[in-house]
């Protein structure tokens, strides 16, 4: 009998990965994922067997896991999590018989919260601005909505060249609910090769070095910048002597 695993490999470099993560792709015969993400974690997977697609390529990857966990041992990778903007509810949706198991992995806010301070420290939420499933106008009431409730929001998907305008148009949204000087990290392939970081604030905030490997988050209404770390203070009682 076959086994599928839909793995969340993190944000992609090796020793952010979970032990569950690594463990299931070493027992895996057969690894499916997008094409990029194979490379990420192309030293855990030599010998094996591999399917991968291009951009726009998950419902078929999502068949051919099915297919050939029923008589496989298989691992469907995501970067991050694979129940945040994965596989998991995919497979899930195309498949109830399939013996399967989710591994969970570090979602990007979480790597790049890590990488800039602590932003997520209070009540937050995440919002992809990827039309591709969701309409565009429904994405703006989220980010409203969100701004509205003083959520602190982690933007993914948040700029690609054939929405080059979304993000922009998204921070003018939040910025009717916030002081200009609300502070918004950028963080572009948080805890793998390339990481780069932009502290800024609303009032300054330019998206010309956003891409889709970044995460833009945006701090609520007592998120401050300290000693360059970005902090929301989750209301502890705290005295610094």
């Amino acid at each position: 009998m076959g086994k599928l695993y839909i793995v969340g490999i993190g944000p992609g470099s090796i020793e952010n990965m979970t032990l569950r993560a690594a463990n299931a792709i070493e027992k895996s015969e057969i690894i499916i994922g997008y094409n990029k993400y194979l490379e990420m974690i192309s030293q855990l997977i030599q010998g094996k067997e591999i399917f991968s697609t291009g951009m726009k390529g998950e419902i078929e990857r999502c068949k051919k896991a099915i297919e050939l966990s029923k008589s496989k041992i298989v691992s469907i990778v995501s970067t991050g999590d694979s129940g945040v903007y994965g596989m998991a509810g995919l497979i899930l949706q195309l498949d109830k018989n399939t013996n399967v198991e989710i591994i969970p992995g570090v979602t990007a806010s979480l790597s790049a919260a890590s990488v800039v301070g602590a932003p997520l420290m209070h009540d937050n939420c995440s919002i992809s601005l990827s039309d591709l499933m969701t309409p565009y106008e429904l994405i703006k009431k989220r980010v409203k909505l969100a701004a509205e409730g003083d959520f602190v929001i982690s933007l993914y998907n948040p700029k690609s060249n054939g929405r080059p305008h979304y993000l922009r148009e998204c921070i003018s949204i939040i910025e009717n609910y916030r002081s200009s000087t609300t502070p918004v990290a950028i963080v572009k392939n948080a805890l793998r090769q390339g990481q780069k970081t932009i502290l800024t604030s609303i009032k300054d905030f330019s998206d010309e070095q956003v891409d889709m490997m970044s995460i833009v988050i945006i701090g609520n209404s007592k998120s401050y910048i300290d000693n360059d770390k970005f902090i929301t203070p989750r209301g502890y009682k705290t005295k610094i002597n």
